[in-house]
């Protein structure tokens, strides 16, 4: 995931340690399923997807600039919270 994006969370306090509940961060370019990975939401999307690909709560959020669009507008803490990813 972004460095960016990444930070963020980190400082919002994002549960990053759960796996297989959110939030899940893989690496496309680090996971050995990577290229798989990024085919699959490219059929999933219909076109190719802005990377990273940020999901919460099993709904695409989109890239860096929708996630820190939704952090400056206040709307990405109550998104967090709601897909359980902020126990704050």
């Amino acid at each position: 995931m972004c460095h960016t994006v990444t930070q963020l969370f980190r400082e919002l306090g994002v549960n990053a340690t759960v796996v297989e509940v959110n939030p899940t961060v893989v690496e496309l370019d680090e996971d050995p399923r990577g290229k798989e990975m990024e085919k699959a939401l490219a059929r999933l999307l219909g076109r190719n997807p802005a990377v990273p690909a940020v999901f919460i709560g099993g709904r695409l959020v989109g890239s860096t600039d929708k996630v820190m669009s939704l952090h400056l507008s206040g709307n990405l803490v109550p998104l967090l919270r709601n897909a359980g990813a902020l126990w704050v």
